[in-house]
C-alpha cells in the first residue's frame, strides 16, 4: 500500500509539472512572449518531443497551438487513469465509455484549474520582481502572459499602488472554490456511475 502511494505520489507531480509546462508552451505562444527568451526556449526543448510529432497531424486552429493544448490534455487523460489504475479500493471499469467520459472532463477541469495556476504563479512572481528586480530577465515573459488580465482593473490603484494583482488573485480563488468544486463533484458522480 505504501508503494502505491509513493508511486501515485511520483505520477501525480512529475506529470503534472509536464502537463505545466505544456500549458505554459500554450500560453506564451498564445500571448506571443518573446521566442528567443531562454525561458521560452526552455519550455520549447523539454515539450518538443511530444508536441513536434503531433502538430505535424493537427494544425494550429485559428492560429491556436492546438498540438500543444491536446498533448496537456492526453497527458492529464492518461495521469487520471494511471492514478484510477493504482487505487485498489475502487475498481473502475475501463471498458466503459462512460469512464471515458468521465475521465476527458475531470482532464478538462484539471486543465482549467493549472491553467488558473499559472496565472496565479505568475502574477505573484510579477509582483515579487516588480518590487526587488523590476527589470529582470523575466519581465516581458511574465507581463505577456498576465497583461490580458490584469489590464481591465488597472484603474484600481490607490496611492500609486497598483491593485490589479490581488483583485485577479481573488476572482481566481472564487473561481476555484465555487464553480470548480461543484463541477469537480459532479463529474466525480459521472465516473463514479459508470463503475
Amino acid at each position: 500500500m505504501l508503494f502505491l502511494e509513493t508511486l501515485t505520489f511520483l505520477i501525480r507531480t512529475v506529470g503534472g509539472l509536464f502537463v505545466l509546462v505544456l500549458l505554459l508552451r500554450f500560453y506564451l505562444q498564445l500571448a506571443r512572449a518573446p521566442h528567443k527568451h531562454p525561458f521560452n526556449q526552455f519550455v520549447m526543448a523539454v515539450t518538443n518531443f511530444m508536441v513536434l510529432p503531433l502538430r505535424r497531424r493537427i494544425p494550429a486552429w485559428h492560429g491556436y497551438d492546438s498540438a500543444s493544448l491536446l498533448s496537456a490534455l492526453l497527458v492529464q487523460l492518461l495521469l487520471l487513469a494511471l492514478v484510477l489504475l493504482l487505487n485498489p479500493l475502487l475498481p473502475y471499469n475501463f471498458a466503459s465509455p462512460q469512464t471515458w467520459f468521465g475521465l476527458l472532463l475531470l482532464a478538462v477541469l484539471e486543465l482549467f484549474r493549472q491553467s488558473l495556476n499559472l496565472l496565479t504563479g505568475a502574477i505573484i512572481v510579477q509582483a515579487v520582481l516588480s518590487w526587488v528586480s523590476p527589470y529582470n530577465a523575466l519581465t516581458p515573459m511574465l507581463d505577456a502572459l498576465t497583461r490580458p488580465f490584469l489590464k481591465p482593473f488597472r484603474a484600481a490603484n490607490i496611492a500609486g499602488v497598483d491593485l490589479s494583482p490581488l483583485i485577479v488573485l481573488l476572482i481566481i480563488q472564487v473561481i476555484q472554490m465555487l464553480p470548480l468544486r461543484l463541477l469537480e463533484q459532479l463529474f466525480l458522480t459521472q465516473l463514479q456511475l459508470a463503475v
